[in-house]
């Protein structure tokens, strides 16, 4: 799907008085939810991606973050400790190595942890704890040493 297409499909449910959309085809999954008149999207890459360039734009600054994605391999409930009271696993700017557990996915009240298959240093965390995760859902990016 091109972006444009995105946008235009964005543009429709404003403009509609619907509350949410969502839409899956091959490796796209749109989801919008309207709340107080404000439209809350998120499109989910579902295709491998090795090295990547993340720009966090917001009012005066620009973010640019290079590294590999870790992605979810399941779906669930994702938590950045073993416990509410533990300290987590990891933080931007923390090395790890290959092996290391990053994170937890809960799923049907499994606790898979999620181990880093890269030895660097992570960039950036791209969700927040007790965050529902799909599959292939980018969780880390690491810049590889």
């Amino acid at each position: 799907m091109e972006f444009n297409q995105v946008i235009d499909i964005i543009n429709a449910v404003s403009e509609s008085k619907l509350s949410g959309f969502e839409f899956r085809q091959d490796d796209t999954y749109i989801k919008i939810k309207k709340k107080c008149e404000k439209v809350v999207t998120k499109e989910l890459p579902l295709q491998y991606v090795e090295n990547v360039e993340v720009i966090n734009r917001d009012a005066d600054k620009e973010e640019k973050i290079e590294g590999t994605v870790v992605k979810s391999p399941i779906v669930g409930t994702f938590y950045v400790a073993s416990s509410p009271d533990a300290e987590p696993f990891v933080k931007v700017g923390d090395s790890v190595h290959k092996g290391q557990v990053i994170g937890i996915i809960e799923a049907m009240k499994l606790m898979n942890e999620i181990e880093s298959e890269y030895d660097g240093t992570i960039q950036k965390i791209l969700v927040n704890n007790k965050d529902m995760v799909e599959y292939g859902q980018p969780l880390f990016v690491i810049k590889e040493n």
